[in-house]
């Protein structure tokens, strides 16, 4: 709300199994090498089993069709099917394109020790070697907060990578979290995940006047937290509204 952010939460430092929030981070290191010009975001990519591991779409209405083995597609197509229909096929396929270690390596710059990317979204029989018996993937609502603040700053690497990353995360399909709590002109960029027992959300809302990041990472089926999320989400930008009118 003011030009210092202030940071508040419940065990925000907590790691927990993200789902496809992670993806994010994968974007993130593919839109940075991109602009490194170690490619571009029309260079062409083709799919490869055992990557197209989707076998529905986490957006069933969405009319892109699934990928599977021998589509080329663009990069750009991927990083989009990525992040607005949560496709793990794409993920899986972005993944190779950026490298674990590479995707780590500017984690760890962060400072975001913990929330590496160790496993693609697919069954560890079909993982490459090196990862089959590695950890599974964690990350905390504190370093998913820090990612969307440096996206809002355009310091996420830097300002052609952060605003793309915005533009990509305003196209999010998934409206069924935190997003049905939000007055319908607010705009909220964000990544959702869900899988088994986790729903997650974190993003940055923001309707022209109010402004701030909400990162919620919850141990709880979709269907029991979904009410939850909408009055979380209510609350807080009830309370953003009264600090904004109270500082005017």
């Amino acid at each position: 709300m003011g030009k210092k952010p202030i940071l508040g939460g419940v065990n925000y430092d907590n790691f927990i199994y993200p789902a496809s929030v992670y993806k994010m981070y994968v974007a993130m290191e593919v839109l940075s090498e991109i602009s490194n010009g170690d490619y571009f975001l029309t260079t062409p990519y083709i799919v490869h089993s055992p990557n197209d591991a989707d076998r529905s779409k986490e957006i069933d209405w969405d009319p892109r069709p699934l990928l599977k083995d021998g589509d080329t597609v663009t990069i750009n197509y991927l990083l989009d099917l990525m992040i607005t229909r949560s496709d793990n096929s794409a993920a899986n396929c972005l993944i190779d394109v950026a490298t674990r270690d590479s995707i780590n390596q500017t984690i760890d710059n962060y400072g975001w020790q913990g929330s590496e990317v160790t496993r693609k979204f697919l069954s560890r029989t079909f993982e490459d070697p090196r990862y089959k018996t590695i950890r599974g993937t964690e990350t905390c609502a504190l370093h998913a907060a820090d990612f969307m603040y440096k996206v809002y700053t355009n310091q996420l690497v830097n300002p052609w990578v952060s605003m793309q990353m915005k533009a990509l995360l305003g196209r999010q399909l998934d409206t069924t979290k935190i997003s049905t709590g939000l007055p319908t002109n607010t705009m909220f960029f964000h990544k959702t995940g869900w899988w088994s027992y986790w729903t997650n959300d974190v993003g940055i809302v923001d309707n022209g006047r109010i402004k701030y990041i909400i990162s919620c990472f919850t141990p709880v089926m979709e269907e029991t937290v979904r009410p939850f999320l909408k009055i979380i989400s209510e609350k807080v930008f009830e309370l953003m509204e009264k600090r904004y009118w109270n500082s005017h």
